[in-house]
């Protein structure tokens, strides 16, 4: 078994995951970038911001093999939506009295500065920044390689990182069983209506069966590990490995030395 190990993990790298981020440990491509993350909640730092923005997005368009889709809302939309958040927070954060900049917009009392624009624009890069990082990782790992990785190199006990993958299963499963709820209320003539006020009443109406659903689908997978010895051993073996490389510690020590120096460097 142990012999076998590498051998099957070369092939799932090298055959599986398009894009190099994706090759990486999904536990170096969240460390990578989360001390700007965590910086960036408390350094106002707008060149800061920009830069690891860009960097993050160059990562991303090399590296995460994004499709059309998400290419046009990585560098289309994830811009003008910034812009437009920050010309809206431009209304609500504050801005010194003494240097308020000159009026761009005024309705009745309200006034929108230039002042706040600025501060507006600031705060949503800073924002943007935080949520372009966290894509690195979101991005180019998956959920229960994820889970594996974290029982595998951080020694996380497997019953809770095989309860994290049985409520990955769960998410398609739960969708599969609205569609059937769904249609059946079709075909009793209860979906029916336009507006908002439908749209919650069908809602509420799906949530009972779904939830007894739900845990009906708990139970069952919870007889079926107990019949298979679940939880009867301290540690249990892996089909799939999710090795950690030299790769994998580059990326890490890049994400952080770039980190350092962006935000140290004037």
């Amino acid at each position: 078994m142990s012999a076998a190990t590498p051998d099957v993990a070369a092939v799932w790298a090298a055959d599986v995951r398009p894009g190099w981020l994706r090759r990486h440990n999904p536990l170096a491509t969240l460390a990578a970038p989360l001390p700007a993350m965590l910086a960036l909640v408390v350094v106002h730092d707008t060149r800061a911001a920009v830069v690891l923005t860009a960097v993050a997005v160059l990562a991303l368009v090399t590296g995460a093999g994004l499709g059309r889709r998400g290419l046009l809302a990585l560098l289309v939309a994830a811009p003008l939506g910034t812009v437009a958040l920050g010309a809206a927070l431009g209304l609500w954060v504050a801005v010194p009295d003494d240097d308020a900049g000159r009026v761009l917009l005024q309705v009745g009392p309200v006034e929108y500065t230039s002042a706040g624009l600025a501060a507006g624009l600031a705060t949503a890069a800073r924002l943007a920044a935080v949520a372009v990082l966290a894509l690195v990782g979101g991005l180019t790992s998956s959920g229960p390689d994820l889970a594996r990785a974290l029982q595998q190199q951080l020694r996380v006990p497997y019953r809770v990182t095989w309860t994290i993958l049985a409520a990955f299963r769960f998410v398609p499963r739960l969708g599969h069983e609205v569609a059937v709820i769904r249609a059946a209320h079709r075909v009793r003539g209860g979906d029916e209506g336009p507006g908002p006020v439908a749209t919650v009443r069908r809602w509420v109406g799906w949530s009972v069966p779904l939830l007894a659903g739900g845990l009906r689908h708990a139970e069952r997978t919870a007889y079926a590990m107990d019949a298979r010895g679940f939880g009867a051993h301290p540690t249990r073996t892996e089909r799939h490995r999710v090795p950690w490389r030299t790769r994998d510690t580059a990326l890490v020590v890049a994400g952080w030395t770039l980190t350092a120096a962006v935000l140290l460097v004037p």
